[in-house]
């Protein structure tokens, strides 16, 4: 499989899924936005709530216009007044008038020093944005930044592992020690799915998971298995990790990581940690 490096192609999907969030979580009457090309000119492609396709496709000059600041300053700002602003230059004012844009807040989206993406709110009406609106707007690229922070580790990750197959899995043998970085590659994978907005890409990671522990398998399994979220304690339980530090990893609660670790030790017949881990290992349910 070749793995896609973090790029334009990936980020829009994110980009266009982040736009629909903020249309529905802040009042504005439209949210549009694009990705950013080696971190300069940002090209807007998404848009909720346009009455036109003025905007559609404008490329943003590094400074230039609202957007185009956004990206080189990467900090977000907003105008009450988008035709008579001081703040801005007015190269795209044309387009911006035929969408009847009045009133407009842009933040970058920025990941490791990169602006990636560029978000946008605007209204309409001749009003000013209120605190709650440009908030809204900020937490949404924040919200945007976090899901392709962890988009990039996970297809990192994957990248590293270059998905092994059953054939090469085996021939690094569980007992070497190119094992033990695969186990953690394997928790580390299941954490992270468990962030993902993207369901395809969730999708392939779990398939990844699944041949990693699918390579030490014994020829036939008796067991059918534990539930996604005992794999996931499980799988951080293999690494030696104390429950406060599974919970904190998933995102659970202490009790609730105790109550998924017995469960996996009841299905599996077992009475201490260690125990489950080396029986779901034996069964092939971890890596």
């Amino acid at each position: 499989m070749t793995v896609k490096s973090p790029a334009v192609p990936d980020d829009d999907r994110q980009v266009k899924r982040g736009i629909t969030a903020l249309r529905d979580s802040a009042d504005v009457d439209l949210a549009f936005g694009g990705v950013v090309v080696r971190g300069r000119h940002a090209q807007l492609t998404e848009f909720t709530g346009n009455a036109t396709n003025a905007l559609f496709g404008l490329t943003l000059g590094f400074g230039m216009g609202l957007g185009g600041k956004v990206v080189a300053l990467q900090r977000p700002i907003a105008v009450n007044d988008y035709a008579n602003s001081k703040q801005i230059s007015h190269h795209y004012d044309l387009m911006v008038a035929a969408e009847g844009i009045h009133a407009v807040v842009a933040a970058p989206v920025v990941v490791n020093r990169t602006v990636r993406a560029v978000m946008y709110g605007a209204v309409r009406q001749s009003v000013a944005l209120g605190d709650r609106t440009v908030d809204s707007v900020m937490r949404a690229a924040r919200g945007l930044e976090q899901s392709l922070a962890v988009r990039d580790e996970v297809v990192s990750r994957l990248a590293a592992l270059s998905e092994p197959t059953d054939t090469t899995a085996r021939s690094v043998g569980p007992t070497s020690p190119r094992w033990e970085t695969i186990r953690e590659a394997y928790a580390e994978l299941r954490i992270l799915a468990q962030q993902l907005t993207d369901d395809e890409l969730r999708d392939r990671v779990v398939g990844v998971c699944d041949k990693l522990a699918d390579a030490g398998a014994p020829a036939s399994r008796p067991f059918s298995g534990l539930s996604s979220r005992e794999l996931d304690v499980l799988s951080c339980v293999a690494l030696g990790r104390t429950n406060a530090d599974v919970a904190d990893e998933l995102g659970l609660r202490a009790e609730t990581v105790k109550s998924y670790l017995r469960s996996a030790m009841r299905r599996l017949g077992c009475h201490t940690r260690m125990e489950t881990v080396v029986t779901a290992r034996g069964l092939g349910l971890l890596p």
